[in-house]
């Protein structure tokens, strides 16, 4: 756990905004004073959810993209820690654990060329030792009993959150995606493209859904592999939303059907969304409404073992919307999920 930063008292005092006959999100979730025995403190713990921070974009250039991910996680803390706590928000089951520290990894990054492929070679292997401490740290909550929530990072730590779930579930797991994307590329050294083929290809995944990829933006190849692989499905952005072949309501339910027999991973990326500053940000995506709904819909499966979103971009001008979204998804999760309990 030495990468795990923890978000302590000072940090929360700093970032919230107390206001006469109002409480906040900020003045009821829990804190961890120590990492040390941090399993048995986490199973020990009154909390249902553990929310946790990837500052990354290691894996966004490994894959040629847009950086920028790596912000995402301090803009979407301030904003859900100030979010109004009452009778449709409940903050007393959740740990603010803290953030997973990879500024060695962005500084060593930050020195390389996109453009020079042995730099492409040596951000790949960067991702590697990512991929090991979001293992770590995931395979400790679930094993635990509790439910991470990760925030921030590119789509390759789609890889780590599946792997850490599934080695303390001791079996492979399934997960939906809410992707334009598949981020199912070939095997040829980690990136934010290939998180879910590398966990599939190494027994962690099992079966395998894609929910509004977009028809533009795969190739033949990708297509022809899940067309013959029947643990690997998907449905497109323009079959639901524009040739209207299908309903959403329809299509929510056929994804559900793909994956709901075990325990499975909610993965939002934030390139799905119409207009959100992302690493692949979209003029033609689902509606932050339509986001929700989805998120809705997969958070009261009671199979449901993880949400990890990622992918935002907190651009200046935009650092307040990118975070009031997020801390949306956040609340909409534990609002769904929790009825589970009930």
């Amino acid at each position: 756990m030495d990468k795990l930063v923890l978000f302590d008292n000072s940090k929360l005092k700093d970032i919230l905004n107390t206001r006469y006959d109002e409480t906040k999100f900020g003045e009821h979730v829990k804190l961890l004073t120590s990492v040390s025995n941090i399993y048995e403190t986490l199973k020990s713990l009154d909390v249902d959810y553990v929310v946790f921070g990837i500052p990354e974009d290691v894996g966004v250039f490994a894959n040629y993209g847009k950086t920028g991910t790596s912000t995402t996680w301090e803009a979407t803390i301030k904003i859900l820690l100030n979010t109004q706590n009452n009778t449709f928000n409940t903050a007393e089951k959740v740990l603010i654990l803290g953030h997973l520290d990879f500024t060695q990894e962005l500084q060593s990054v930050s020195k390389l060329k996109q453009g020079n492929s042995k730099h492409i070679e040596k951000s790949r292997k960067l991702v590697t030792q990512i991929d090991k401490h979001v293992t770590d740290l995931v395979t400790i909550i679930v094993s635990a009993g509790k439910t991470p929530i990760a925030i921030g990072g590119g789509h390759n730590n789609a890889y780590g959150m599946i792997k850490g779930t599934s080695l303390a579930f001791k079996k492979p797991i399934n997960t939906i995606n809410f992707d334009a994307h598949t981020d199912f590329r070939a095997l040829e050294g980690r990136h934010s493209g290939n998180g879910f083929s590398y966990a599939y290809a190494e027994g962690f995944l099992k079966q395998y859904f894609v929910f509004g990829l977009h028809e533009n933006y795969t190739s033949t190849s990708i297509f022809k592999q899940f067309k013959d692989n029947k643990n690997l499905d998907y449905n497109t952005y323009e079959a639901i939303a524009v040739r209207q072949d299908q309903a959403f309501k329809a299509a929510l339910k056929t994804a559900q059907k793909h994956i709901e027999k075990a325990n499975f991973g909610i993965e939002i990326d934030c390139d799905a969304i119409i207009n959100v500053p992302s690493s692949a940000q979209t003029p033609s995506g689902f509606s932050t409404e339509r986001t929700r709904q989805f998120l809705n819909y997969f958070a009261k499966q009671k199979n449901v073992s993880y949400l990890h979103i990622c992918e935002a971009a907190a651009k200046p001008k935009k650092t307040n919307q990118v975070g009031k979204l997020i801390s949306y998804l956040i609340t909409d999760f534990i609002k769904s999920n929790s009825k589970n309990d009930d």
